[in-house]
């Protein structure tokens, strides 16, 4: 009999998703684990699987199309009757499947509900006003002047292109005329650049590292291509923004208003810690690994939590509860170009240095390129932001509730300093921990950054 396919719910925060490409048309037969759709929710666009075979009689939204969770995006026929007869029915019962994908981008009549997805947000829209004139100059922030290469012509043809997706390829130098865009209405989106940018002979260059992974001791070079688009003089431009930008608005705004904030920071004396990471590199450089500061100060996080489980704990304000955890689940932020992910390292606290470096690594690459799953979006005890590979030396991070802490890295740097009363220099770091004043008071949050400082001052001791 036939089987509606709905949207999923992706993340306890997900109440609607957007279909933004099809991977399959109707009449395709499918199986029981294929990947049928692109889905964008609230926290990042990921794959869609089916898990029935059959054949996909309807799709019920057009690529593009929004639907809330637990409602139908297709129907597959899955016995004897026809993909034909299925649509049929389904058009007779009230389904009123639009067109498939080459329809508009409204999303269609929804149906009955079902079940749950997640993806991040489409390509954001533009209007770029003339201060000067009263109307809307250009509306559509996808699309892009081009000109026809050779054709002797002024004729212009418009490249419909999200902005982050004419960012990226302006960086790296593609020309726009030689995308193919898999977007809504055939629009390139950040995907179709970085998957053209792969097959380019520069290909192959380290990807920049997350937040959480790459070494704190330098900052990074911020570079003309990471700088934003200049606008023209007497232009504005506005920027719809995305369900990513959106939830990340809702959620900390929540967060600062409803959580009682209070930060404690400490300067820790990493010298031993970079000359030891010096010293284990030149060991792992026949394995092609390379730890960070970062990683030895999340394994040191993860071995403090441990001790005191007061700050890897959730708060829940509606049973009025504390829950504290055994197990060590590190949220380790990444910085995408168009908002903020946390994907999770789960059981950190059971890993070895080397896996640390790799699964982060692991994480943050599939982080930017939207390929993770859902479970590695959400369960985190305990968060940490590392600002470090900017030169920010200290910040102040909101609480991802219902976490009751997070803790914000800044840059490894040589500072002056007195010992045995010489001022000398050596290598500090500044931690932040904004704690949850519900859950953990002041002398708790204390206690946990100086077992923190004397792990990362003498890192044996994460091995106790």
């Amino acid at each position: 009999m036939p089987v509606e396919i709905t949207m999923p719910q992706l993340s306890d925060t997900m109440t609607e998703g957007t279909v933004v490409k099809w991977l399959k048309k109707e009449g395709d037969k499918v199986k029981g684990g294929d990947i049928i759709a692109e889905v964008e929710t609230d926290k990042a666009t990921m794959e869609m699987e089916s898990f029935e075979g059959g054949t996909l009689a309807v799709l019920a939204v057009a690529e593009g199309g929004k639907v809330s969770v637990g409602g139908t995006i297709a129907v597959l026929a899955t016995g004897k009757e026809s993909a034909e007869e299925v649509k049929k029915n389904y058009k007779s019962t009230g389904g009123s499947a639009p067109e498939p994908v080459a329809s508009s981008a409204t999303s269609a009549k929804q149906v009955a509900p079902i079940k749950k997805a997640q993806s991040p947000s489409t390509s954001p829209v533009v209007e770029v006003k003339s201060e000067s004139q009263s109307g809307t100059v250009a509306a559509a922030a996808s699309s892009a002047e081009h000109q026809s290469p050779g054709s002797g012509s002024s004729e212009v043809h418009r490249i419909k292109i999200s902005p982050l997706a004419r960012r990226i390829a302006r960086s790296k130098g593609i020309d726009l005329a030689r995308l193919e865009g898999s977007g809504p209405g055939g629009r390139i989106v950040q995907a179709d650049v970085l998957a053209f940018a792969r097959l380019l002979p520069s290909a192959g260059a380290a990807a920049p590292a997350a937040e959480g992974g790459a070494p704190a001791s330098q900052p990074a070079a911020i570079t003309a291509p990471d700088l934003p688009e200049r606008l023209a003089s007497g232009k504005t431009e506005v920027i719809e923004l995305s369900k990513m930008r959106q939830t990340i608005a809702l959620r900390l705004q929540l967060s600062k208003q409803q959580l009682p904030h209070f930060y404690e920071t400490v300067d820790v004396d990493v010298q031993g810690l970079s000359e030891l990471r010096q010293t284990i590199n030149q060991k792992l450089e026949k394995q092609n690994i390379r730890l960070s500061i970062s990683d030895f100060v999340n394994k040191a996080i993860a071995a403090a939590l441990r001790q005191h489980p007061a700050v890897n704990a959730h708060f829940d304000s509606q049973k009025n509860q504390i829950t504290r955890f055994g197990d060590v689940h590190l949220g380790i932020a990444v910085s995408l170009p168009d908002g903020l992910i946390v994907p999770v390292l789960r059981n950190i606290d059971q890993m070895g240095l080397s896996e640390i470096r790799q699964r982060s690594v692991d994480l943050a690459q599939r982080a930017r390129a939207q390929r993770l799953k859902r479970e590695e979006l959400s369960g985190a005890t305990f968060t940490v932001s590392t600002l470090g590979m900017y030169g920010i030396r200290d910040f102040s991070a909101i609480i991802n509730p219902p976490e009751v802490g997070i803790l914000a890295v800044g840059a490894a740097e040589p500072r002056a300093v007195v010992r045995d009363g010489q001022v000398v220099a050596r290598t500090m770091m500044s931690l932040t921990l904004s704690v949850d004043h519900r859950a953990v008071d002041g002398a708790g949050a204390a206690q946990f950054l100086q077992t923190l400082k004397q792990m990362l001052e003498e890192p044996a001791l994460m091995l106790v």
